[in-house]
């Protein structure tokens, strides 16, 4: 079952074409992963995804429902969280959820519940305004999961975050996809999307560019590569001209260490080797599958995520 089905969908500002005629689909269980740079249409196509704006054309069918902002029945089975924290400072983090829970009709322990599953329960009696970025995101997810959603859509969930706020949201949502349900995510982490997704889809300039398993678009679009991390034996200037020679993927300095990488399939890989041997002294050496921000570069160009 397709739990969401975007066909031909647009979105105009006046001139502007913030979505232009794109087309995908999301299955029940999935993580779908909605990725690219600021200002290419992401929240726009969020913002018609949970009601909140109307396609200018296109059809945006959620759980078998033609969604518009007047769609109040599904929503109710759509989780939202959104990047900015809009949450009531001055209540409680247990108030902000009971009033939610009051207006969905749920159960007050359900709140409870959930407070404690987000390791919230020891704050959930203090006001939100003194609640971390991790906190308050954390509570966010709980306002969100209070309908026991069929959807859940997340805005940059975990951006900005503590470690243990990251790993405790990541886990939550591969539980919430383990029950069957969607999970619809936009993320600038592309190594977190890699993690999570079980596809995804890159748009710019208001348009999907590539869709796919993130396995697939890596064996598409990326480079696997052997990186080796040396230290020049010759003057800088005449390891830096010899480097430039070999033509590598990418080469960097940290200290006196530089890091070459070549790709794996490069013609006279072990020739460049060999050479990079005899300027240098070879510290490490270690192969390196390629990787969503590899995809990401080579999609859209460059590397602004």
């Amino acid at each position: 079952m397709n739990v969401i089905d975007v066909r031909g969908l647009t979105k105009r500002y006046g001139e502007f074409v913030a979505v232009d005629n794109i087309s995908f689909t999301v299955k029940a269980g999935e993580v779908f992963g909605f990725l690219g740079p600021n200002g290419v249409g992401k929240t726009s196509t969020i913002r018609i995804l949970t009601g909140l704006s109307s396609a200018t054309e296109g059809h945006c069918t959620i759980l078998g429902e033609e969604m518009h902002p007047h769609s109040n029945r599904i929503r109710r089975c759509i989780g939202v969280v959104f990047e900015e924290p809009n949450l009531y400072g001055r209540l409680s983090g247990r108030q902000n959820l009971d009033f939610f829970a009051s207006l969905y009709g749920v159960p007050k322990k359900r709140a409870a519940g959930l407070l404690e599953e987000f390791q919230l329960t020891e704050a959930g009696n203090k006001p939100v305004a003194q609640y971390s970025k991790g906190m308050k995101q954390r509570l966010l997810i709980c306002r969100a999961l209070l309908s026991d959603p069929d959807l859940l859509v997340l805005d940059e969930p975990t951006s900005g975050l503590d470690l243990a706020s990251v790993e405790l949201i990541r886990s939550h949502i591969r539980f919430f996809a383990e029950q069957g349900k969607t999970v619809f995510m936009s993320t600038h982490s592309l190594e977190e999307a890699d993690e999570l997704c079980g596809r995804v889809a890159f748009m710019n300039n208001g348009q999907i560019i590539a869709e796919g398993e993130p396995a697939e678009l890596k064996l598409l679009y990326g480079r696997d590569y052997v990186q080796i991390d040396v230290i020049p034996k010759v003057p800088i200037d005449e390891f830096r001209q010899a480097v430039e020679v070999l033509r590598p993927i990418l080469a960097t300095q940290d200290g006196r260490v530089f890091s070459v990488s070549f790709d794996l399939k490069k013609d006279g890989l072990g020739r460049d080797i060999d050479e990079l041997r005899r300027i240098s002294r070879v510290l490490r050496v270690h192969s390196q599958e390629a990787s969503l921000r590899e995809v990401f570069k080579s999609v859209l160009g460059v590397d602004r995520m």
